[in-house]
């Protein structure tokens, strides 16, 4: 009896341990399984982090000078097929097409041809970008980096925000909400066209409280909205919204060209409010003078503060764009002696390097070259206005500003002997730092 009992406890331990076996064995295959499955997530995190950042270093436009021999060297381990899209003159690259090594320097012959492409690939088959080649003209700049004065009036009128008022009946009304928006243009009431804000408000209050149809801008679509005004406590007609019709400010010219067209700020002008490029009908540079600056600290960015007198005898010329690369327009005869500068050569971004550079500014009532430092060069065309990344050394601009402060957007860039772009931001915990925009970008608006 005993030894019958012995063999079933034995026989059921054995069964036991054969059950732990099998489930350790299929655990260890479910780990082996995970560990597989983590080690090909990480090395496709690896190759997605690895092909982003090889993305982000490849130009989205790359431009050459027409007719001239120049050398290519963009140093990415890829290659590119390059390939003409219309032949309108002579070069080194055959109608079909040719296969360059990025990882090289490479000697590019243009002639009068409109345009490239470059399709960039990765190990030589897997696809990466399409690179669009522009052929421009060689030019030559005016340096200027003085302060000047701005004012634009907006395209129509620009609403701010929505707001609401008590009405005479002691209820709170808000009649725009949910019918304009922040950011919308509006261009004429009841068919009559308006630009002025405080003619546009009249209009309201001669309403009679009678619906109104208001034109709008948004977003490049023009469309009708109704809306009712409301009698506010003091028994004046209002729709309930905050609007702008103009914007002023200082900034620095950046460069005048040999037919007296001007371009400023290297970015364009912003709504404080919406943080939206403004949209604009005209505008008007004056002659200013900085009365006070504000040196920069980590956390609180300095300031340049000019004096705008809105006089005939101040006006230096007549803003025509508004765009993200910048303010242009022409100039009259009194901004063509505002500089003193010869003109120079312009750099084409793969020209430029890291290294000592210099900026052009007017920060003690003459403009003068300040030393700064490109510390990095970002080729991409994602963010136009933030290409360059520098940060300022010279002791006597420190001193003054503690770096790059408000005002002096639009400052030239150059670097050895050539106008390689222009100051665009600081960076507001080290003020000593900042980004510029390409002049190629400038110019090509």
């Amino acid at each position: 009896m005993k030894d019958r009992e012995i063999k079933e406890k034995a026989g059921q331990d054995i069964v036991v341990l054969l059950g732990e076996w099998v489930k350790r064995k299929k655990r260890l295959k479910i780990y082996r399984y995970s560990l597989c499955v983590m080690i090909f997530a990480c090395c496709l995190a690896l190759f997605v982090f690895h092909y982003g950042q090889l993305y982000q270093q490849i130009p989205s436009v790359i431009r050459l000078r027409g007719g001239a021999e120049q050398s290519l060297d963009l140093g990415l381990p890829m290659s590119a097929e390059v390939v003409a899209v219309s032949e309108q003159g002579e070069s080194n690259i055959p109608k079909e097409s040719i296969t360059i090594d990025l990882a090289r320097p490479v000697t590019i012959k243009t002639g009068s041809l409109d345009a490239y492409q470059m399709k960039v690939k990765l190990f030589g088959f897997f696809p990466m970008k399409q690179v669009n080649i522009q052929i421009i003209e060689d030019q030559e700049l005016v340096p200027v980096g003085v302060p000047i004065g701005i004012y634009v009036k907006t395209h129509g009128i620009l609403v701010v925000g929505m707001g609401e008022f008590t009405g005479m009946d002691g209820v709170t009304y808000s009649p725009s909400q949910y019918i304009l928006k922040s950011g919308d243009y509006i261009l004429a009431l009841n068919g009559e066209e308006v630009s002025d804000k405080d003619d546009f408000m009249e209009k309201i209050h001669n309403s009679n409280g009678k619906e109104l149809v208001l034109t709008v801008e948004r977003d490049a679509q023009s469309m009708d909205l109704k809306v009712i005004p409301r009698k506010n406590e003091n028994g004046e007609y209002k729709i309930g919204v905050w609007i702008r019709d103009n914007a002023q400010g200082v900034g620095t010219m950046t460069f005048i060209d040999a037919d007296g067209n001007f371009g400023a700020l290297g970015h364009g002008i912003n709504d404080v409010d919406t943080s939206t490029l403004m949209s604009t009908d005209e505008g008007t540079l004056y002659q200013t003078e900085i009365i006070s600056i504000k040196k920069g600290e980590s956390g609180d960015p300095g300031e340049m503060t000019g004096m705008i007198i809105y006089s005939p005898d101040r006006i230096l010329g007549t803003i025509t764009d508004n765009s993200i690369q910048g303010i242009f327009g022409t100039c009259n005869q009194k901004a063509l002696e505002l500089s003193s500068q010869p003109p120079l050569p312009i750099a084409l971004k793969q020209e430029i390097k890291n290294g000592p550079a210099q900026i052009l500014c007017s920060v003690d009532g003459e403009s003068k070259y300040y030393d700064v430092e490109i510390t990095s060069l970002h080729l991409n065309n994602d963010n136009v206005n933030r290409g360059i990344e520098l940060r300022v050394t010279d002791p006597r601009l420190l001193e003054i500003t503690g770096g790059i402060v408000q005002g002096m957007s639009g400052a030239p860039i150059v670097q050895d002997g050539k106008f390689v772009g222009a100051v665009t931001h600081v960076l507001v915990n080290s003020p000593e730092k900042g980004y510029g925009i390409f002049i190629e970008n400038m110019i090509e608006h």
